[in-house]
């Protein structure tokens, strides 16, 4: 496995200390030493931070939580480049781990029908998708797991969440959707996450959720689609 050439250095932060913004003024809690500045700029770009203290909600170690300082736990970088009506976004999760848990995003489902593609750029990933039935339970739940270059399409009405499984190696990866497409993380929120958790134990079952299907796994694509105009479609 490639070890990152220029990891994110940890800082933590206070407890009780406000998130902090991304810009001139003030550092990111985790820093790159390299810039940005090789990046498509978008005049509609925003770059923001998911903090420890935003997915409390959602950790699966609750007793590491109980002591834990609040981090910067990954990266998002809206808007990077827009083309033939798509923005194309950067997400860096950092590889450090949540107590017992892999670092992860919160994760939400798309508002509508929306769609979505992930390529990984650096690292791997694991991409854990869950359809909620009308009744809030998850009638199914897959995860595909994707090496760099390697690409996936969150199909309609699936919620998703991804994970870094390295605690080595940071995960870098970018993402095609609609300017229209909107998230919703209240399901993830009130359930306390996934459900699934991704451990040093392995898999293991959010006891939140009534009933959860046995996870099943799918292959990830090597390619992107040529034609990404059904990501238009919400």
């Amino acid at each position: 496995m490639k070890v990152a050439s220029q990891p994110w250095r940890l800082v933590p932060r206070a407890k009780g200390e406000g998130r902090q913004e991304r810009g001139p003024e003030r550092a990111p809690r985790w820093r790159s030493e390299r810039t940005l500045s090789n990046l498509l700029p978008s005049e509609n770009k925003i770059m923001d931070t998911r903090t420890l203290g935003q997915m409390s909600q959602v950790i699966f170690d609750k007793e590491w939580l109980k002591t834990a300082e609040d981090l910067d736990l990954y990266f998002m970088d809206r808007g990077v480049k827009e083309e033939n009506g798509l923005r194309y976004d950067i997400t860096t999760i950092p590889a450090i781990m949540l107590g017992q848990e892999f670092n992860k995003t919160k994760g939400h489902i798309h508002v509508g029908r929306w769609q979505e593609t992930y390529t990984v750029l650096e690292g791997q990933a694991i991409y854990l998708m869950q359809k909620f039935d009308d009744a809030g339970n998850v009638a199914d739940v897959y995860a595909v797991e994707a090496k760099k270059g390697q690409s996936i399409v969150i199909p309609s009405f699936y919620g998703h969440t991804t994970i870094n499984p390295s605690s080595t190696q940071e995960l870098k990866m970018a993402n095609w959707s609609s300017p229209e497409c909107k998230s919703d993380y209240s399901l993830y929120e009130k359930f306390g996450g996934a459900s699934y958790f991704y451990t040093r134990q392995g898999w293991t079952k959010n006891e939140n959720y009534k009933s959860v299907p046995e996870l099943r796994f799918e292959n990830a694509l090597e390619t992107l689609p040529s034609n990404l105009d059904f990501l238009k479609i919400g």
